[in-house]
């Protein structure tokens, strides 16, 4: 259920990042999900999550994630989170991308970079037998060895009946430390990942997390599997790069 759940999220996400480009405004892109998942018996997880009023969460530069679509238009030079989720058949699955628009500086090219490795990493230690700390570790090393900042107080989380169930999956801990993992847990894994300080603030709208210095933050996020040998990603971004080539 959840497979089928991500699979309809991973051709949304396909069907967003085909229309990021500059002039497009993010609500334009939200509009666009919510229909692409409707129309595939799909119904949006975050609108109506409480009280979010958006399908997706678009979080353009320094906003790290949680973001309201607007009538922002994107421009050269911007990176942008587009988070979402999709319930489908009673089930969610949960998966986030940060795209580069234009010409992006090369030192905010290489933090979407590192911040997609170390959502691989931390899903090459969702086998059974590992503990959550093993993930948190491998992701939060990675990043903090290029001087970057791991947010602290936005984790990944269980996922299935509900959007958010536990565990909660943190982007740094310790090798060895926290829950042992079992086959079939399902976890969306999500490093939030800041060119500056781990620090950051919410606006005034409830919402909107922004990095503290005003930096830009990188966002990636799948649903996975744990399993024996090696964790099966549930999400894709199959459809994402093919719209990227």
């Amino acid at each position: 259920m959840i497979r089928a759940s991500a699979r309809v999220l991973a051709q949304a996400h396909g069907e967003v990042a085909k229309l990021i480009k500059e002039g497009v405004t993010t609500r334009y892109l939200d509009q666009r999900a919510e229909e692409f998942i409707r129309d595939n018996g799909g119904v949006p997880s975050f609108k109506g999550y409480n009280d979010f009023p958006f399908s997706l969460c678009i979080s353009p530069n320094s906003v790290v994630v949680h973001g309201f679509p607007s009538d922002y238009t994107l421009k050269s030079g911007d990176i942008l989170s587009v988070d979402g989720g999709v319930l489908l058949n009673g089930y969610h699955s949960d998966s986030a991308y940060t795209y580069a628009v234009g010409e992006v500086a090369p030192e905010v090219v290489a933090l979407l970079k590192r911040t997609k490795e170390s959502l691989y990493l931390g899903i090459e230690q969702a086998v059974a037998g590992n503990r959550m700390g093993d993930i948190s570790h491998a992701v939060q090393q990675h990043v903090e060895k290029e001087g970057y900042g791991v947010v602290r107080e936005l984790v990944g989380h269980g996922v299935g009946q509900k959007l958010h169930e536990r565990p909660d999956v943190p982007n740094y801990g310790k090798r060895g430390s926290g829950l042992k993992l079992q086959t079939g847990l399902v976890i969306a894994i999500e490093p939030m990942v800041n060119f500056g300080t781990k620090q950051i603030v919410q606006e005034k709208d409830g919402w909107t997390i922004r990095t503290k210095d005003k930096m830009p933050s990188a966002h990636f996020e799948h649903t996975i599997v744990v399993r024996k040998d090696k964790a099966e990603v549930l999400t894709s971004f199959e459809y994402i790069e093919k719209a990227l080539q």
